[in-house]
C-alpha cells in the first residue's frame, strides 16, 4: 500500500532526517580532526604552491641564454664617387648572423645549485607548517575535550543539590534547622550556574579555536575517551635533531652554500661566439666570419671578494642560528617534560587522596547535619571543596594530555 500524495513530503523529510542523523551523531575523533586540518589548511596550500613555484623556476636553471640575432651593414661609403651605393665598393657588406653568450660552467652549476636549494627550502617549509598545524590541532581538540568533561560534572552536581534540598526541607520540618537554611540550595544552584556559564564560555572559545583549524567539523560532538600520548624523555631527545624546524636549517645551509658558490663563480670568465654571413655586390664574393669573445677578469678580486666574504658570514650565521634553535627546542622539551611530570604527580594525588578525602568529609558532615550536630554552612563549604577537587582532577588530566600531545607532535611523531 502506497502513502497518499499528501503524506509523501513528510515521509521524505523524515527519511532525510533518519539518513542524516547517524552522520551528525558521529563524534569528531582526534585523528579525524588532524586529517581535516591537513586537507583544508590554507597554510599547507600556500606551502605546496610555493614548492610548485620554486620547482617550476628551477627547470631552466643553468640553461644558456637566448642567442642574439645580428644584422648590420659594414663599410658603407658615405663620401666619394661610390657614396650611397651598396655594390660598388668591394668592402661594403650586408651582414646577418647569430651570437651566443656562454656563461662559465661554474656559474651554470651555481645557478642549478641555487635553484635546487630554493626547492629544498620550500619543501622544508611545508614540513614545518604541517608539524605546527598538527600540534595546534591536537592541542585545540584536547583543550575542548577537557572543558567538555568538566561541563559534564555539573549534571551530577545539580542532582546532588536536589538531594541536599530534600534533606534541608526535612530538617526544617523537624525543627532541627533554621527556616533560612531552606534558601541554601537555591543559592548553591545560582553559584553552580555561574560556574557552569563560565565553563560554557571557555568551551565556546575553545570550539572557535578548533573551528579555525577544522572548519564546521568543530561543531560535532567529541568522544567520551581521548588518546593519551606516552612521554619518553630519552626518545624525545633522540628525535630533537630531526625536528622539522631544525631540519629546515639543512635546506637553509644548502641555500647559503649555493649562494657562496655563486659568488665565487663570478670570478670565472664568460665567453661568446658569433657567426655571420656577409653579402657583397654581385661582382664580389660573399664572406663568412667567426668570432670568439672572452671576458677578461680584470679587477674581479675587488668586485667579488667582498661579496664572497659576506656569503661566508651568512653561511656561518645559518649554522649559529641552527645551534641556537636546537638549544631553544632542548629547553622547551625539558620544560614540557618537567611540566608533564609535575602534572602526573599532582593528578595521582588528586585522584588518590584529595577527592576521596573531600567526598568522605561531605558524607560525614551530611550525616552530622541530618543528626543536628553540624551547621549547614560547614556542609556547603565541604561540598564546594569537593566540587573544586573534582574539577581539578579533570583540569589536571586535560593539561597533562595537552602537554603530552605537544611533546608528541613536536618531537615524537615520525615525519613523512
Amino acid at each position: 500500500m502506497f502513502p497518499s500524495p499528501a503524506c509523501r513530503p513528510a515521509l521524505a523529510v523524515a527519511a532525510a532526517l533518519c539518513l542524516a542523523w547517524p552522520a551528525a551523531a558521529q563524534p569528531l575523533l582526534l585523528e579525524d580532526a588532524l586529517q581535516i586540518a591537513e586537507r583544508d589548511a590554507p597554510r599547507l596550500a600556500m606551502a605546496r604552491a610555493d614548492i610548485a613555484a620554486t620547482s617550476s623556476e628551477a627547470l631552466p636553471a643553468g640553461a644558456l641564454p637566448n642567442p642574439r640575432l645580428i644584422a648590420g651593414l659594414d663599410n658603407f661609403p658615405v663620401t666619394g664617387a661610390e657614396r650611397g651605393l651598396f655594390d660598388r665598393d668591394f668592402m661594403t657588406m650586408q651582414r646577418i648572423g647569430v651570437m651566443q653568450e656562454v656563461p662559465s660552467a661554474a656559474k651554470r652549476r651555481a645557478a642549478v645549485a641555487q635553484a635546487e636549494a630554493e626547492v629544498a627550502v620550500s619543501r622544508a617549509g611545508l614540513g614545518v607548517a604541517r608539524q605546527q598545524l598538527r600540534r595546534e590541532t591536537a592541542t585545540a581538540w584536547l583543550s575542548l575535550w577537557s572543558l567538555e568533561r568538566r561541563n559534564g560534572v555539573f549534571a551530577a552536581l545539580e542532582h546532588e543539590n536536589q538531594l541536599l534540598a530534600m534533606t534541608i526541607t526535612a530538617q526544617v520540618a523537624s525543627g532541627r534547622a533554621e527556616p533560612a537554611d531552606a534558601l541554601a540550595p537555591a543559592q548553591e544552584a545560582a553559584q553552580l550556574a555561574d560556574r557552569r556559564d563560565a565553563l560554557r564560555r571557555d568551551s565556546a572559545k575553545a570550539r572557535a579555536g578548533l573551528r579555525r583549524l577544522v572548519g564546521e567539523s568543530a561543531g560535532l560532538p567529541l568522544p567520551e575517551q581521548a588518546p593519551e600520548f606516552a612521554v619518553d624523555p630519552s626518545q624525545l631527545h633522540e628525535h630533537l635533531a630531526v625536528h622539522p624546524e631544525v631540519e629546515a636549517f639543512t635546506a637553509q645551509t644548502r641555500r647559503a652554500e649555493a649562494a657562496l658558490a655563486e659568488a665565487e663563480a663570478r670570478k670565472s670568465s664568460d665567453w661568446s661566439v658569433e657567426v655571420a654571413y656577409q653579402r657583397r655586390g654581385g661582382q664580389f664574393g660573399d664572406m663568412v666570419s667567426l668570432q670568439f669573445n672572452f671576458e677578461l677578469p680584470i679587477g674581479s678580486d675587488q668586485r667579488n671578494d667582498p661579496v664572497i666574504a659576506a656569503r661566508r658570514l651568512a653561511e656561518e650565521r645559518v649554522a649559529s642560528e641552527r645551534e641556537a634553535l636546537v638549544r631553544d627546542h632542548a629547553q622547551e622539551l625539558d620544560s614540557d617534560v618537567a611540566e608533564w611530570t609535575a602534572l602526573t604527580s599532582q593528578l595521582e594525588r588528586a585522584r588518590g587522596q584529595a577527592v576521596p578525602l573531600a567526598q568522605q568529609k561531605v558524607d560525614l558532615l551530611l550525616a552530622g547535619y541530618a543528626a543536628g550536630r553540624v551547621r549547614l554552612v560547614e556542609v556547603l563549604a565541604a561540598r564546594r571543596d569537593l566540587l573544586d577537587q573534582r574539577l581539578r582532577v579533570l583540569e589536571l588530566d586535560g593539561e597533562r594530555r595537552v602537554v603530552a600531545a605537544r611533546l608528541h607532535f613536536a618531537y615524537g611523531e615520525e615525519q613523512p
